[in-house]
């Protein structure tokens, strides 16, 4: 499905008005089931939806095993419903039956393996990683109405999506490398959007040492960043960039 629109609107200049066509995103609610249970329901924008699905119930544990290309169908209309089948016993309780744009929350609490990995970075490659990750966000560029996530080694991008979601495309990203076989051993995660708790306990789900984003992070961010031994940096813009947590693995 496309990820956008067009759509004829009204565009204002002060006392000036030109009616042109502008680009808007597409928002479809997600409904999973899991062996003819629903799930999960959620709004994304329509790709990458083996991606999304694999990353989201891999890294909440939902699933204990990366599903088969097989064991996943996709059926596209109003709304889209993706059923898996698998066999072995699900982790459902605690789940919410939805989730719009924001994370999923647990109720029970999670335990943050510390990160061993001693991958390190040049500040000069973190810069080059940020502007072909601005270069690759032709839909945000587009409509002004996405988020982006990568994953990259410390020459190049290497997994990239875009969703209305943060936790979407970060989602996505880690389901894309799960069933490529791409490890997440010395690697980046790059996100367009603020470092939240959610966004930083997945990456510390996967072992991901260093992630980075131009906005800022909060306290929670930097506390599970200092308890999993994440690299945590914000406000990577140009030669800037904060770095909260674990600042040995950047080289200056």
């Amino acid at each position: 499905m496309n990820p956008y629109i067009k759509k004829r609107i009204l565009k204002k200049y002060s006392t000036v008005s030109e009616e042109i066509e502008d680009y808007i995103a597409v928002e479809k609610k997600l409904r999973v089931f899991v062996n003819e249970k629903e799930v999960i329901s959620l709004y994304c924008t329509p790709l990458m939806l083996k991606e999304l699905v694999t990353g989201l119930f891999l890294t909440e544990g939902i699933l204990t095993e990366k599903p088969l290309p097989d064991e996943i169908k996709i059926t596209y209309g109003d709304e889209i419903r993706v059923d898996i089948f698998v066999a072995g016993n699900l982790l459902t309780e605690g789940i919410p039956t939805s989730r719009c744009l924001a994370g999923i929350t647990f109720d029970k609490k999670r335990h943050f393996e510390k990160v061993q990995d001693n991958f390190s970075i040049p500040c000069e490659a973190i810069k080059s990683i940020f502007n072909e990750f601005q270069q690759k966000s032709e839909f945000f560029k587009l409509t002004g109405c996405f988020h982006s996530a990568a994953l990259s080694d410390d020459k190049k991008i290497l997994a990239f999506a875009e969703d209305i979601g943060r936790h979407n495309a970060v989602d996505k990203v880690i389901g894309y490398c799960i069933l490529e076989n791409i490890p997440f051993i010395e690697k980046m995660m790059v996100v367009s959007c603020r470092l939240s708790s959610e966004i930083v306990s997945k990456c510390s789900r996967w072992g991901i040492p260093i992630v980075a984003s131009r906005a800022a992070a909060t306290d929670l961010a930097i506390d599970i960043a200092e308890k999993s031994g994440i690299t945590l940096i914000g406000f990577a813009r140009g030669d800037r960039m904060n770095v909260y947590t674990n600042a040995q693995r950047i080289i200056s």
